[in-house]
């Protein structure tokens, strides 16, 4: 078990941050669903606010599917999330307090922190589902899988045609497989510490 005083290996560090890359195009090795559980049975253990749990994961892995999705992606992203084995629509529950008393059992007062607050709700949903959206990344690439999270679609057609029967709402979309390197960009630089970060 980890603890305080543990740190990960550089190969560990190197394949979660350092090397890893977002990937535009896929070998055509498949991902089994079995592979998919056990990135969310990993990611579901990153820290939220309350256990709030929010985010939900549609993982589209057949053509049919991918082809209910195409409509909704700007041309940039067409071609390469039909052609990546699987595609995950990160989306979140606004009315995630539901599950509060089973999430939070030590407080059951915690789902009326956010019935009675509607936009303390709408914060809470979409920030911490953005959060568990950046686990999902740090677990698929940490079971060996390579990522290629992207914007660029339109989110309400993904509502109307993935969403609406369940309540969710959609964030972004993340292509998951095995990265080809051919579709990798030269590496972008990243700000200093003494650009994006201040000690006070």
């Amino acid at each position: 078990m980890l603890n305080g005083t543990t740190r990960l290996e550089a190969l560990a560090l190197d394949t979660l941050f350092r090397e890893a890359r977002t990937h535009n195009k896929f070998t055509d090795e498949p991902v089994s669903d079995d592979t998919l559980r056990e990135v969310y049975d990993i990611l579901k253990w990153g820290p939220t606010s309350a256990n709030t749990s929010p985010a939900r994961f549609l993982f589209l892995r057949t053509r049919e599917a991918k082809e209910r999705l195409a409509p909704a992606l700007s041309s940039g992203n067409l071609d390469k999330t039909m052609a990546a084995p699987v595609t995950v629509i990160v989306a979140y529950d606004p009315k995630f307090y539901e599950h509060l008393p089973r999430l939070f059992p030590h407080n059951l007062d915690a789902r009326s922190w956010f019935t009675s607050n509607e936009a303390l709700a709408a914060t809470t949903a979409f920030r911490n589902g953005t959060l568990q959206g950046a686990y999902l990344i740090m677990a698929a690439r940490a079971v060996g899988l390579d990522t290629g999270p992207m914007s660029g679609f339109d989110n309400d057609m993904v509502d109307e045609v993935f969403l609406r029967g369940y309540g969710w709402r959609s964030n972004f979309l993340v292509n998951l497989g095995h990265g080809d390197p051919a579709g990798v960009f030269p590496r972008s630089p990243r700000l200093d510490f003494d650009d994006a970060c201040r000690l006070l």
